[in-house]
């Protein structure tokens, strides 16, 4: 099954055989296209012994730590090819992953993203509340993780308003306007985790303390991502957040994902029932830490993210730094099939990396 064919299928649509057989063949041709195309990552191939035409089935392509995109520079097309540098978040000091984007790797990433997203939210673009400020998206040629997120998503509004002024103030009186203007319609709201909850939730926390006077969002489908680092720490819980946001603007469709800027397009949405799922692009694989081994439906383990998108850096096959629990495949009560699972947090002594943490950080 090639790309085209892929993309004309519904995005959760392979069983576990069919899918095993097709990211196997797939993996297998972009271990091959790296090898010829990225010397360095040649050169780790050799130092493994590892042929990806030997390769039997895809758990055995090796993977490359996440961390490696912030020591080396990792990338299978030309300087002139090159058309977006994505970057990684960091606090300050801190090296940032650079990601080399060609033009048909950023818009396979763009047509897979609306087709994964779209699942969700269904197939119209709708009025978009951004809860951001619009200064993030001013660099096009050098896109943080925050950026591209928000420049990603952009393509499901149908219109769109930031909520945030530069100085990260909500602007309380034009999204009175936006969603008077829209009122009755469905309203798309996306915005990283903590910031939500940071510069919107609490904020009308305190509009409805002070005034008595709640936005109307029941009508609302609210997708956020980006780490629930600083919300745990503050003791706020997926079903806390869930509950908050409903409380005081009417939101009852929350999705959250899970996503990098190293497998950009490849995310992994949140089900109705709460559990995160691998769309047919992309597997999430878990590794003990004591032997890489993979673990069992039900145990926990490092993640692992192989994606049939990267052709112009060789990110197809990487090991995060996040912890997270295999909880099945093929059976998640919402209908969709392939792997669900959920994120337990970060590993022990990982670098502190995301778009909202970083964010928490500098403020």
């Amino acid at each position: 099954m090639n790309m085209e064919q892929l993309l004309q299928r519904g995005p959760y649509s392979l069983d576990k055989d069919e899918k095993t057989e097709m990211l196997t063949e797939g993996l297998k041709k972009l271990g091959e296209h790296h090898i010829e195309n990225c010397p360095e990552y040649r050169r780790m191939m050799d130092t493994v012994n590892f042929s990806p035409e030997n390769m039997k089935r895809y758990e055995e392509q090796p993977f490359l730590p996440v961390r490696l995109f912030k020591e080396l520079q990792l990338k299978s097309i030309r300087d002139e090819e090159v058309v977006k540098t994505m970057t990684s978040s960091g606090t300050t000091g801190q090296a940032v992953s650079r990601i080399y984007l060609d033009r048909d790797t950023a818009a396979l990433q763009q047509k897979v993203l609306a087709k994964i997203v779209s699942d969700f939210t269904g197939k119209s673009r709708m009025p978009m509340l951004i809860i951001d400020c619009p200064s993030v998206i001013r660099n096009r040629q050098m896109f943080s993780a925050r950026g591209a997120g928000i420049l990603g998503f952009s393509i499901f509004g149908s219109r769109r308003m930031y909520a945030l002024t530069d100085d990260m103030e909500l602007n309380l009186e034009e999204v009175q306007l936006f969603l008077e203007e829209h009122k009755g319609e469905p309203i798309l709201l996306f915005g990283f985790t903590f910031m939500v909850w940071k510069h919107f939730y609490q904020e009308l926390v305190k509009l409805y303390d002070k005034t008595g006077m709640k936005l109307d969002l029941t009508n609302g489908i609210l997708i956020h991502g980006g780490g629930w680092k600083k919300l745990i720490s503050e003791q706020v819980s997926r079903d806390d957040f869930h509950r908050h946001m409903k409380d005081i603007c009417g939101l009852s469709r929350i999705h959250d994902y899970y996503g990098m800027v190293e497998q950009t397009g490849t995310i992994y949405m949140e089900c109705e029932y709460g559990h995160l799922h691998a769309s047919n692009f992309s597997d999430v694989l878990f590794r003990n830490p004591r032997d890489f081994s993979l673990c069992n439906k039900g145990e926990s383990g490092i993640i692992q993210v192989v994606s049939l998108l990267p052709k112009s850096y060789p990110g197809h096959s990487l090991l995060t730094e996040d912890v997270g629990r295999y909880l099945g495949e093929d059976d998640c009560p919402c209908g969709r099939k392939g792997k669900y699972f959920m994120v337990e947090g970060r590993m022990q002594k990982a670098e502190i990396r995301g778009c909202s943490d970083t964010y928490a950080a500098k403020s």
